[in-house]
């Protein structure tokens, strides 16, 4: 099996173990009701993941994503509000992400700041200035056409997750077959010598914060949309949650490696965590402390099946074995 795919094919069979005991202990986790609202739950997580990702694998971060969610939510709300058609609350939620994410992008890329910095920076501020312009309030008074984006709430399902679909795997196929894709994974592995070979590093960096934007706005929609109300502080905690999932889903913190079919695994397995404990009976305070368990594992194992990992323990071997070859 290739390194590329081990620890997806690990993920897989860690979620059918947990499948299987669940099918044994609480069988009532596979009642359709509830896996119709994990999958609900689990659409809005996976959207902002799929931009995570690529932010990721250019060996940057972005931890502003839970405060950009908040603001999209809001906007879509207030949009709705107004009077526009959903297709424009649509395209501007989506551009509200956009636009955020280029603010991120651009003081990354062209003022070379750590995006460590940067994204705390916007995810403080966006979620202040949210708060303060709102003053805490919901959005009320949505229009009846907002709800499910106008379909029917046994339809709505099936259109979300399409929307996902189409997402996921435009993603993956830029990622592996586009130049674009490739300059991202290049850029990570190693940024010098991506820009010795022509590659516009500082352009990679921008856009896969503006792509990261755009699919945070595109999951505030999908979230807001299955309410009747749209709170002001949607999105708390949602940044660990992201990166959690993708570093378990085998992308390196570091960049340069990882895959968007590991990061709907570690999306899965993470966010089953807490409906699975509230069928086994057990207490919910196991569930950070599994979920935390889960991404020490998982960066460990990718440490692991990082080659540099084996070529550091070559001096340590040789040492232990004097009459090893020097």
């Amino acid at each position: 099996m290739s390194e590329r795919y081990r620890i997806e094919a690990v993920l897989a069979s860690v979620l059918a173990a947990a499948g299987a005991l669940l099918w044994v202990q609480a069988p009532a986790f596979f009642s359709a009701g509830n896996l119709l609202d994990l999958l609900l739950a689990a659409l809005p997580v996976l959207m902002v993941a799929v931009g995570a990702t690529l932010v990721i694998l250019t060996g940057e971060i972005d931890i502003s994503v839970g405060s950009v969610f908040a603001i999209a939510s809001v906007i879509a709300g207030q949009a709705a509000v107004l009077g526009l058609p959903m297709p424009a609350v649509a395209l501007v939620t989506v551009v509200t992400g956009a636009a955020l994410g280029a603010v991120n992008g651009a003081l990354v890329s062209t003022l070379r700041l750590p995006s460590i910095v940067v994204t705390l920076a916007t995810m403080v501020a966006l979620r202040d200035g949210l708060r303060w312009i709102t003053q805490g309030a919901w959005v009320q008074g949505l229009p009846p056409g907002f709800q499910f984006l106008g379909f029917r709430q046994s339809s709505y399902p099936f259109v979300a997750l399409g929307v996902a679909t189409v997402v996921l795997a435009a993603t993956a196929w830029g990622l592996g077959r586009l130049p674009a894709g490739r300059a991202v994974y290049a850029t990570g592995s190693n940024a010098d010598a991506a820009r010795l070979a022509g590659i516009p590093i500082a352009a990679v960096r921008f856009w896969v914060f503006v792509i990261g934007g755009t699919c945070t706005g595109l999951a505030a929609l999908l979230n807001a949309v299955r309410f009747n109300q749209v709170p002001a502080n949607a999105g708390l905690g949602l940044e660990m949650q992201v990166i959690a999932a993708v570093v378990v889903g085998g992308t390196a913190i570091t960049g340069g490696r990882g895959t968007l079919p590991g990061t709907v695994l570690g999306v899965a397995l993470l966010g089953g965590i807490g409906p699975a404990l509230t069928f086994l009976s057990a207490s919910p305070y196991w569930e950070r402390a599994l979920q935390g368990a889960i991404v020490l594992i998982a960066v460990g194992w990718g440490q692991v099946l990082n080659r540099d990992f084996f070529h550091a323990l070559a001096p340590w071997t040789r040492q232990s074995h004097p009459g090893a070859r020097a």
